[in-house]
């Protein structure tokens, strides 16, 4: 029995709570994952995972034996690393999942920079709006936006995006423009955006000083997209008002394909964040990956 394999393949069924999901993210059979695991607790003596049809379960003594192992994991690594020539050179596969729009118009027009920098990282970009399951889906990092309050997660600030409330001309032209929020709700057609976790519509915002309006898109439920990217799509299709972030909107807007309503009712910038496990080893091509984003998107979020 490889000793160190098998210690790894206990550590990913733990971590994503499957054997199937463990054997899915090593790119191995599943029977192999299986038969590593039992090697291992034969050599142990003790059972370190209870097994039933419908989940896995960490004994207490697996559990132990797994914190003491991947801190021993990490030293490996760490071991590795520094007389690696990857220390100098990052390599490797980077797992990166990113929001629709966010993909489309920050990050991907972006990458050629860092591909030119870093040629030997090899990038696996997950594109959906979606929350994933960092560990489960064996993803390095994510990048959404949102509150970062899950206290299991690292969190760097990657800036604040602005929203913009718009519409096409040929719209304004048969529906007027809308001189107050409250006017989306009564002879507006509104294009919502849907969240792709809850199904549920994620209300417009408008502040103005101290004043706060949501207008509940529930309430005019013309049309709801509850992907990003086609929510813009059909804003910029002509199908009614949305509100969107400024860097999806920005350049349509500057050739005259949208035009930004109520101005005067700004919503408070929305903040972004690049998400990671702390218990994860940072490896060099994630470290370089985050000071690289962290630049590239405050510049455009600015």
């Amino acid at each position: 029995m490889d000793q160190i394999l098998a210690i790894r393949v206990f550590a990913r069924v733990v971590e994503t709570g499957s054997f199937t999901r463990a054997a899915g993210s090593l790119d191995m059979p599943l029977a192999t994952v299986s038969k590593l695991v039992g090697s291992l607790e034969k050599h142990l003596g003790m059972k370190l995972l209870q097994r039933t049809t419908r989940q896995v379960s960490v004994t207490p003594e697996g559990n132990a034996y797994y914190e003491r192992t991947t801190r021993l994991l990490h030293e490996l690594e760490d071991i590795d690393a520094s007389f690696s020539a990857a220390q100098k050179r990052p390599r490797g596969r980077l797992r990166i999942d990113i929001g629709s729009s966010t993909a489309s118009c920050v990050l991907i027009p972006a990458l050629p920079e860092f591909t030119a920098q870093y040629p030997e990282i090899n990038i696996g970009l997950g594109v959906s709006d979606r929350q994933v399951d960092l560990i489960g889906d064996n993803v390095d990092c994510v990048i959404r936006g949102g509150r970062a309050d899950e206290p299991s997660l690292v969190a760097r600030p990657l800036g604040r995006a602005r929203f913009v409330t718009c519409a096409t001309p040929g719209y304004i032209e048969r529906y007027g423009k809308p001189r107050h929020p409250s006017d989306l709700e009564k002879g507006h057609r509104v294009v919502n955006y849907m969240s792709a976790r809850s199904g549920r519509v994620v209300p417009m915002r408008f502040e103005k000083g101290a004043t706060k309006i949501v207008v509940d898109g529930a309430q005019n439920p013309y049309m709801g997209v509850n992907e990003s990217t086609a929510h813009f799509a059909a804003g910029l299709a002509g199908l009614g008002v949305i509100q969107t972030f400024a860097y999806a909107a920005n350049a349509a807007i500057a050739r005259g394909e949208l035009v930004p309503l109520l101005q005067g009712w700004q919503p408070a910038p929305y903040p972004f964040f690049l998400v990671y496990p702390p218990d994860r080893h940072m490896s060099q091509r994630l470290r370089v990956f985050i000071d690289w984003a962290m630049a590239r998107f405050s510049e455009a979020f600015e």
